[in-house]
């Protein structure tokens, strides 16, 4: 009896390094400790006005009683814009040192709706198993369990992930697939390279970035772009400009600050 529960107590362990081996990924873009912060713009009946402030943080944290790291990314919008449109986003993850997604959280206030999505990542018995909650803008809340054979993700995660993408070899048009998970659904969505550029951050700082935008599939079965990232050349892959497309609207996030970063800072152009 002993030798059977060890068996499988051994089967259970390989599943669950099987599964979460899938969904891993080697991080080489950033460390514990990365804090980045945005001045925020909204577009105000065709005038760019300042909107407020963003910030992302990552530090090594701990989730469910393992070493993970969590991030974070907050957007606050200022009194006099709130008077046009009120924005207040909060997303939050986890994700293992591996990098496989464990936790995903998006608190959103955009004008008058309030959304909140969640979901729940385990890797039992060689499958990818998520559970998703979605409390909706009239306050009800709605949960439900699927299980994949492959490997999903969130908007946070994936953008964790991508950082440490290698670039090389890459034309314009190249495209990364991947399921995406919110808090009602699983989504087709996909990153698309368009190619090189130079950005100039609030910081004064001009840098070569790489344009890199997350799009979602619509009901209609069309790519709908989400947000453009443009991000530093290098192997930090720091996003220093965000072009968000809203339900309300178009935002822009510029870079002001960086500190903790990982790698040398190769992207900047004199």
């Amino acid at each position: 009896m002993k030798k059977k529960l060890l068996i499988l107590f051994f089967l259970q362990g390989l599943f669950f390094t099987v599964a979460t081996a899938q969904c891993t990924y080697k991080n080489t873009a950033f460390k514990s400790g990365e804090f980045l912060s945005y001045n925020l713009y909204y577009n105000w009946q065709f005038v760019w006005v300042k909107a407020g402030t963003a910030s992302m943080s990552t530090v090594q944290s701990h989730y469910d009683g393992k070493s993970a790291y969590r991030a974070s990314i907050l957007t606050r919008g200022n009194e006099r814009v709130d008077e046009m449109f009120v924005l207040r986003d909060t997303l939050l993850c986890y994700s293992s040192l591996e990098m496989a997604p464990l936790y995903y959280r998006k608190g959103a206030r955009e004008g008058k709706r309030y959304t909140v999505d969640e979901v729940f990542y385990n890797y039992n018995k060689g499958k990818c198993n998520v559970k998703q909650h979605r409390q909706h803008n009239d306050g009800t809340h709605s949960w439900m369990n699927h299980s994949y054979d492959d490997c999903i993700y969130d908007m946070m995660n994936m953008f964790l992930r991508a950082r440490s993408f290698n670039p090389e070899g890459w034309s314009k048009g190249y495209v990364v697939n991947f399921p995406i998970a919110d808090g009602d659904g699983r989504t087709p969505a996909q990153i698309r390279y368009r190619g090189k550029t130079i950005v100039k951050g609030d910081n004064g700082v001009k840098y070569r970035c790489l344009q890199l935008s997350y799009m979602e599939q619509d009901s209609k079965g069309k790519y709908k772009e989400i947000v453009r990232f443009y991000v530093t050349d290098d192997m930090n892959h720091i996003p220093v400009r965000l072009d968000m497309f809203l339900r309300f609207g178009a935002a822009k996030a510029f870079i002001v600050n960086m500190r903790g970063i990982r790698n040398p800072m190769n992207s900047i152009v004199d």
